[in-house]
């Protein structure tokens, strides 16, 4: 079994990723020997993106470029609540042919992380059933670990 103090915080720019980044300096401010990874996933362009003329290239460098302010803010929240600067690692892939659950879980694996941590989404039950749910992905596939899924 992984270490629950390696601990994934999946972010993107909803006020709710930032609560449960929040919420986790909250516990790993007073906490010795915690890693936390905040990790953003992104999707791959929409069909149509090079049919404006940009690359694939100029998408991947723009997601780059959200995810560091992304991690600046939520670094800076990690950080007012104690954590350590040393204890905070960043992540950012595109999701590829893969879901987004899919692709945390498998960094996840990968770096033997024990916890994954997102924010609730605030869908409807209708988009949940035709979209599904990142959080409800990631409790049904993942294993060995525990999953927060803050509100």
């Amino acid at each position: 079994m992984s270490d629950w103090k390696r601990i994934i915080i999946a972010i993107d720019d909803s006020s709710r990723s930032l609560n449960a980044v929040a919420y986790v300096g909250n516990i790993a401010g007073h906490l010795d020997d915690i890693h936390l990874c905040l990790l953003h996933i992104y999707p791959e362009p929409p069909p149509d993106y090079a049919q404006s003329g940009a690359s694939l290239t100029d998408y991947q460098m723009a997601q780059e470029q959200q995810a560091q302010l992304l991690f600046a803010k939520a670094g800076a929240i990690l950080q007012s609540h104690g954590v350590a600067p040393q204890a905070i690692a960043t992540r950012c892939r595109i999701a590829g042919q893969q879901s987004i659950s899919a692709a945390i879980l498998e960094l996840q694996t990968k770096e033997r992380y024990g916890t994954i941590v997102v924010g609730k989404r605030g869908i409807s039950k209708a988009e949940e059933f035709l979209f599904g749910s990142i959080s409800n992905a990631l409790i049904h596939n993942g294993r060995d670990i525990a999953v927060w899924v803050i509100g």
